[in-house]
């Protein structure tokens, strides 16, 4: 390209003005070059923002969700203000992800440890009834779990004031703030409600001759009062059971609430999320599970393993257009997750040398290193 193709093709203002100076000066055909070769890396850059902006647009809007969320992740640093808790027990137990109606009791497989989940009542304040209350379900049990464990831990007390916090919370997840009868906020009161009724009990195997089995009620108090013209009493303060409490302060895992809002509308793949978060803060050798094992822990709304499989493999797709550096793959036999470098972790590193982060529950996930891949329950 000779210099006046090279001159014709400076079109920035700024750009422009630099040639101008420049021109009739001894050097001129090198600034010339100069100046170009910064307009071709603009235009480039301009070029790519556009290709990205189509395909943005071409996006659905979850998609679009989970994009938005991967570029503030990349370009953001994980900080105080980003990070929620759970507790570990919450991210290995995944509870019922459709409303199970009138049933009593939830029983979900992990490995060689299993969870039960029993229903309970409380006690209405405006009729003095005890009202029996569903187990709960869905993404919004795990959202309200996640929010009062991080409030238990940012205020080191087993006692949450809800009423404000809790539509805070909803407005950061992305949900409208809407009252009356299908209203958001009567949705999470409800969950709430069924997660303050709840028992869980955890049972836990060697594998050979020895079990345990831990009985965890969430709450301890759930204080309700009648208000207005909502017809679902409101829940100003919860107290977690102390054992529950305890156990949280020394277990929390953090989560990163970006990652959380891009998929709050899913239950599986917060479950997916926890897991996974859980897992590779102590991991340290491959860890390898089967699509049997996979299904136990992961498809309890799928009847048929082909089902599973086929919804399965897009929601860790899902999860990895928000981290796609995540070591995570699946294949005919089952999934693989291996040990990541820190820029691949959903939350900070553990330490080396410290145990799981749930007492008795999950053992094997930090284990010294092997070269074979370890064969573990999910």
């Amino acid at each position: 390209m000779g210099i006046e193709a090279k001159i014709a093709a400076i079109h920035d203002e700024d750009l422009r003005a630099e040639l101008e100076a420049a021109r009739g000066g001894f050097l001129f055909a090198v600034i010339v070059e100069h100046i170009a070769h910064r307009q071709a890396l603009r235009d480039a850059e301009r070029a790519q923002a556009r290709q990205s902006e189509a395909a943005r647009a071409a996006m659905g809007r979850d998609q679009r969700r989970r994009d938005a969320v991967r570029l503030v992740i990349e370009s953001e640093p994980t900080g105080p203000d980003t990070i929620q808790h759970i507790h570990s027990v919450l991210a290995l137990c995944g509870l019922p992800y459709r409303d199970p109606g009138d049933q009593h009791e939830f029983f979900r497989e992990y490995g060689r440890n299993t969870l039960s989940l029993l229903a309970g009542r409380i006690k209405n304040p405006a009729t003095g009834a005890m009202e029996f209350q569903g187990l709960p379900y869905g993404p919004k049990a795990r959202l309200v779990l996640l929010h009062l464990c991080t409030e238990a831990v940012r205020q080191r007390s087993p006692t949450i004031a809800v009423a404000d916090s809790l539509s805070g919370f909803m407005r950061e997840m992305g949900f409208a703030v809407t009252g009356g009868e299908r209203g958001t906020i009567r949705q999470f009161k409800e969950q709430l409600n069924r997660l303050a009724a709840c028992t869980m009990q955890i049972g836990l195997w060697d594998g050979q001759a020895r079990s345990s089995t831990l009985t965890m009620p969430p709450f301890r108090r759930l204080d309700l009062w009648r208000t207005g013209d909502d017809a679902l009493s409101w829940s100003k303060t919860v107290q977690f059971h102390q054992d529950f409490y305890d156990n949280l302060i020394r277990h929390a895992l953090p989560v990163d609430i970006r990652a959380a809002r891009a998929f709050s509308g899913s239950a599986r793949k917060l479950d997916l999320l926890f897991w996974v978060g859980y897992r590779l803060r102590a991991l340290q050798r491959p860890l390898r599970l089967t699509w049997d094992n996979l299904h136990k822990q992961f498809g309890a709304d799928n009847a048929s393993l082909r089902s599973f499989r086929q919804a399965f493999k897009a929601d860790v797709a899902h999860l990895k257009e928000v981290f796609p550096k995540l070591p995570l793959t699946l294949d005919d036999t089952g999934m693989q997750l291996q040990p990541a470098d820190p820029g691949a972790l959903l939350v900070p590193p553990r330490p080396a040398g410290r145990g799981p982060a749930a007492k008795g529950a999950g053992r094997g996930a930090g284990r010294p290193a092997s070269r074979k891949p370890a064969a573990a329950g999910a």
